[in-house]
């Protein structure tokens, strides 16, 4: 979900390898040689120790600012394509995308919040590092919809066994980015993270859709509406699931349901000022979730004192 081209490809050609990898622009996509074509050996089975090839960097240097789009490296960019064309093929939830990071995690006291989410969520790192510190875990996927974290959730969210979980999706389902869907498949699939969530004791923070009048992949859609539907459907289901909402959209959006021009350059994803203002009330919603996690532990050891 960075800055895109047309999503509406499904191949594996130019266009396609560039929707898959987060719709980089053509000019930077055609760049460099032709990487080789990556395999992962299998033995007697395709059950193997590793099943995830190495992983090439993001090739965003620096990321967009109000008059200042996002610059991209164009050194191994042919490798980092050739990546997109083996998990489009492989590994459709992008379960490699965190395999290493969530190992290197299994030594380290479990995280306090874990960050499930597309590339509002993954470029959130980029533009306030600080804040993925002490305990705080990123673990956003450019260009994802709910279904591909549905996969994903027990492995880069249950299996961590973090206090709480942040939760912020629907961008992609609107844009139609994994093909069309349903209001209803939507609503399935958020009650399947939810719900997986807290059957595993993690206290959930349900977050609004950002606004966004256009997608630039997706230029013949009208997305406000159907941002402002969902969102009203995730308030209601946080208070029915005792979950924490945070309405970003309160503080991002203008009167025509878009994002301004302050706060994103694009129109879909926040800059720094953007993030800034969503900080505020992150930082509310996880110090609700985090009381009502304390008050839950305080009921249940007075319960089991009795």
């Amino acid at each position: 979900m960075r800055t895109r081209s047309n999503i509406l490809s499904r191949g594996l050609g130019l266009i396609g390898v560039c929707a898959a990898l987060g719709g980089l622009p053509f000019a930077a996509c055609a760049q460099g040689a032709p990487a080789p074509k990556i395999t992962v050996p299998l033995g007697e089975t395709g059950m193997v120790a590793d099943p995830c090839p190495p992983q090439p960097p993001s090739p965003i240097r620096t990321p967009a600012e109000p008059g200042r789009p996002t610059v991209y490296a164009t050194e191994g960019l042919a490798a980092y394509q050739a990546y997109g064309v083996w998990r489009a093929a492989n590994d459709w939830p992008d379960l490699c995308h965190y395999r290493a990071a969530n190992a290197s995690l299994a030594a380290e006291p479990a995280p306090r919040v874990v960050f499930m989410g597309d590339s509002i969520t993954e470029l959130w790192r980029l533009y306030d590092p600080d804040f993925f510190t002490g305990g705080v875990v990123d673990r956003g996927i450019s260009g994802q919809t709910t279904p591909q974290m549905v996969v994903r959730f027990y492995a880069d969210v249950v299996r961590l066994k973090p206090r709480i979980v942040h939760i912020m999706a629907g961008t992609n389902d609107i844009a139609a980015n994994t093909g069309p869907t349903s209001e209803d498949q939507f609503k399935a699939n958020i009650m399947a993270m939810t719900e997986l969530a807290q059957a595993n004791g993690i206290r959930v923070v349900l977050a609004s859709i950002p606004p966004t009048r256009r997608f630039g992949w997706r230029p013949d859609l009208r997305p406000a509406g159907e941002v402002r539907a969902l969102n009203a459907w995730l308030r209601g289901y946080a208070a029915q699931r005792h979950a924490v909402y945070a309405d970003y959209y309160a503080v991002l959006a203008d009167a025509d349901g878009g994002m301004p021009p302050q706060f994103s350059v694009d129109g879909v994803h926040p800059v720094t000022a953007g993030y800034a203002a969503m900080k505020v009330v992150t930082l509310k919603a996880l110090a609700q979730a985090q009381a009502q996690a304390q008050a839950q532990a305080q009921a249940q050891a007075q319960a089991e004192r009795r």
